[in-house]
């Protein structure tokens, strides 16, 4: 080939290279702006790259129109599989995170099944529903607790926790506010609504009756590597609220405060708004928000975590249901966050937990709640690891 011939390719190339590439990066941002996906990107590069090949070998005859166009167009239909392939595997694998938190212990709880670490009354229980069975949802950490007043009420028989027509779920407490608000489920036991889900409630003109059932404390973590010992709950706020960033502000290492959060309208996300009351909650990295409550823990404890994470949850979830060494509690306003302190009231951040509910016609739902007031209900919720009301 001529040397005229290739300075003319070359150019052609440049000419051609120059407004692809200009308008690949645009779709680009816009991908990654609204999908957050590298992979996205990715097939967005890929896809202009083949196209600005199949042209520059179309332009130097090397391809013909019909073989140009049957090529660009079957290069744009796989990247378009690979993209809607892509989504939906994260959209699966963001539900197995979800489902993998709920089952790290679930099942072990489930009522009536042989081996559950749900426990029982040392008597018959004074309440027994047999028929019209309330639907019950609720947050992960408390389904040892409701589960077992459904072994020591309900009738026997099979109650999957991830079942669709189960009448004992457990969601999760941002699903399970909503199946309430919905109609589906007839009770739930969830720490107090989000704004969110309160404007949720009054949007579908439905109201919410909370009943306190109960106490929990809320924690916060770092990695067990980590030399910090105690916060006090200013430091805390001022943690997450973006002003302090650095453990050495505390007489630690000299690395930069990683705070994870979780998603909105969990139910220990909403209690980390709670506490900020006066400071702005900063906003998170997207890296930094975890789906699952297992998730936080596990993140906080990883090994490339050690020096500089920190995260929240409930002591009992933390300490009885996840059993993570790699993890140590802090103590806040130099009080442990253990069961005696939530008893005494010492311990900062105590949080109420609740039965709710949303104007159910199911006459046994109310019955049900006086029977967890009762010394009954009450022993169960000490008995499986947390405060009840009087003790």
């Amino acid at each position: 080939m001529k040397e005229r011939e290739w300075s003319t390719i070359i150019l052609a190339a440049i000419l051609i290279s120059f407004p692809i590439m200009f308008f690949t990066w645009i779709i680009y941002a816009i991908v990654m702006l609204s999908t957050g996906s590298k992979l996205y990107g990715v097939l967005v590069i890929a896809a202009s790259a083949l196209i600005s090949i199949f042209y520059l070998l179309a332009y130097i005859d090397v391809l013909k129109a019909k073989v140009f166009w049957s090529l660009c167009g079957s290069a744009i239909l796989v990247i378009a599989i690979t993209f809607v392939l892509g989504w939906r595997y994260e959209q699966y694998v963001e539900k197995l995170k979800i489902v993998d938190d709920q089952a790290i212990n679930m099942r072990d709880y489930e009522p009536f099944r042989e081996g559950t670490k749900t426990v029982s009354l040392q008597e018959p229980a004074s309440l027994k529903i047999r028929s019209k069975l309330p639907h019950l949802d609720g947050s992960t950490a408390l389904y040892p607790m409701y589960a077992a007043f459904v072994q020591a009420v309900y009738k026997q028989k099979e109650y999957p926790y991830y079942g669709q027509d189960s009448e004992v779920q457990v969601n999760g407490t941002e699903d399970a506010y909503n199946r309430l608000i919905k109609g589906e489920a007839d009770l739930i036991f969830a720490p107090a609504p989000s704004k969110d889900q309160e404007a949720q409630a009054k949007a579908a003109g439905v109201e919410l009756t909370m009943t306190p059932i109960g106490y929990e404390a809320f924690i916060f973590f770092v990695n067990s590597r980590n030399e910090i010992q105690d916060l006090t709950l200013e430091q805390i706020k001022g943690i997450y609220a973006g002003e302090l960033t650095n453990w050495k502000q505390f007489g630690g290492a000299d690395e930069k405060i990683r705070p994870f959060q979780r998603r909105e309208n969990s139910g220990s996300q909403t209690m980390l708004q709670k506490i900020m009351k006066d400071k702005q909650l900063m906003e998170p990295a997207k890296e930094d928000v975890n789906s699952g409550m297992g998730d936080i823990i596990k993140q906080t404890a990883s090994y490339r975590n050690y020096k500089n994470a920190i995260g929240f949850s409930f002591l009992f979830y933390a300490t009885e249901m996840v059993h993570e060494q790699q993890i140590h509690l802090l103590k806040i306003n130099g009080v442990e966050a253990n069961r005696a302190n939530v008893r005494n009231g010492t311990y900062p951040l105590t949080a109420k937990f609740y039965a709710i509910t949303a104007g159910t016609d199911n006459l046994k739902v109310q019955p049900f709640i006086d029977w967890i007031l009762s010394p009954q209900g009450q022993y169960l919720i000490e008995k499986t690891g947390y405060i009840p009301l009087k003790s």
